[in-house]
């Protein structure tokens, strides 16, 4: 990368304007930037695939449960709030996309109501969307669960109880997407993912 440099949104939009301002991003752009979508429940490892991605992309990474802390200090995970967090996401992807910058967007994304903003953003963007399921077994992700909680790691607050709620909302993909194994070795789809996303 040729450096960084600080992108932030107009004033009038205070939320969007934090998010953009809690990111740096490279100052290469790319005429057609492509949005990588991570989909997958908690303990997935969505969210070392996002830093590998970022990594060999140089793309921005939008976090949720980070953005979520960011934007709300009290959090109450309400319908409410997670609209207008989701709100303020899209409309950040939306003005990095504009500007030639890749995102990638680690949240569970895990119903296709919730996925088809983005598929329409892209859309309108001129953007590349690149979808990709990342899962583990059940038993991992418990584990990693019960690791999180006891040693206060990561930035999600989800907890045993939320994945096992989550895992029935769980919808397939209607799109092309690809899927990584986070219990498996996985450096050949990663390397497959970077490779779409860097595509002119």
């Amino acid at each position: 990368m040729a450096g960084m440099v600080t992108l932030r949104a107009p004033s009038s939009d205070t939320q969007v304007e934090r998010i953009l301002a809690s990111v740096e991003v490279p100052a290469e752009r790319r005429e057609r930037p492509a949005l990588a979508v991570l989909v997958g429940l908690p303990a997935a490892g969505k969210s070392r695939i996002a830093q590998e991605l970022r990594t060999r992309t140089g793309a921005v990474v939008l976090e949720s449960d980070g953005l979520r802390r960011l934007l709300f200090p009290r959090r109450s995970y309400s319908a409410v709030e997670s609209r207008r967090l989701f709100a303020a996401v899209h409309r950040a992807i939306e003005r990095l996309l504009e500007e030639g910058i890749p995102v990638v967007l680690d949240a569970t994304n895990l119903a296709e109501a919730e996925r088809a903003p983005l598929y329409e953003l892209t859309r309108r963007q001129g953007a590349r969307l690149v979808l990709v399921r990342v899962t583990a077994p059940p038993s991992l992700a418990r584990r990693r669960l019960a690791r999180r909680r006891a040693h206060r790691e990561g930035r999600s607050e989800a907890g045993l109880d939320v994945y096992e709620q989550m895992r029935w909302r769980e919808e397939a993909i209607a799109r092309p997407h690809h899927v990584v194994d986070t219990s498996k070795p996985n450096e050949r789809a990663v390397a497959a993912i970077a490779k779409e996303m860097m595509q002119s």
